[in-house]
């Protein structure tokens, strides 16, 4: 009860947003490691298994050149993927195109200029899936959010 009571002052403390884009993104005062550390511990504890990690900051950093780019987008960022047996079931069962989900995923970033703040958002999931994984991603990334 003291652990719930505790992420959830520190869920209302982190700022929470859902873009009319579909994305929920929540700015976390903390840095990158620490958030992403913070992410995998909640998938983990949960008995999910991370299937991958993108890093989409050092694909960025390694191709930018080439493609003339001189703007930095990241000063880190990486996708977790991970999946629920459970969850990915009863979501394609109610709809085989829900597919495009899985595995789930969250993502960790931190933007050049923005010292000590970290973004943490997902693909918020519409329709009957909602229900089913929505909570899911919201607890996760709400506690790494403290």
């Amino acid at each position: 009860m003291r652990r719930l009571a505790f992420l959830l002052c520190f869920a209302l403390a982190a700022t929470a947003a859902q873009a009319d884009d579909g994305v929920v993104r929540r700015k976390v005062g903390s840095n990158f490691s620490d958030t992403r550390d913070a992410i995998v511990s909640a998938i983990e504890s949960r008995g999910l298994v991370v299937s991958y990690t993108a890093h989409i900051a050092d694909m960025l950093d390694r191709t930018g050149a080439t493609l003339g780019a001189t703007r930095r987008v990241f000063e880190h960022g990486e996708t977790i993927g991970f999946c629920s047996a459970v969850l990915s079931r009863k979501m394609l069962e109610l709809d085989p195109h829900n597919i495009v989900l899985c595995p789930f995923a969250i993502s960790v970033y931190s933007l050049p200029g923005e010292t000590g703040t970290t973004w943490v958002a997902y693909r918020q999931p519409t329709g009957p899936a909602a229900a089913l994984v929505a909570p899911l991603l919201n607890d996760i990334s709400a506690e790494a959010a403290f």
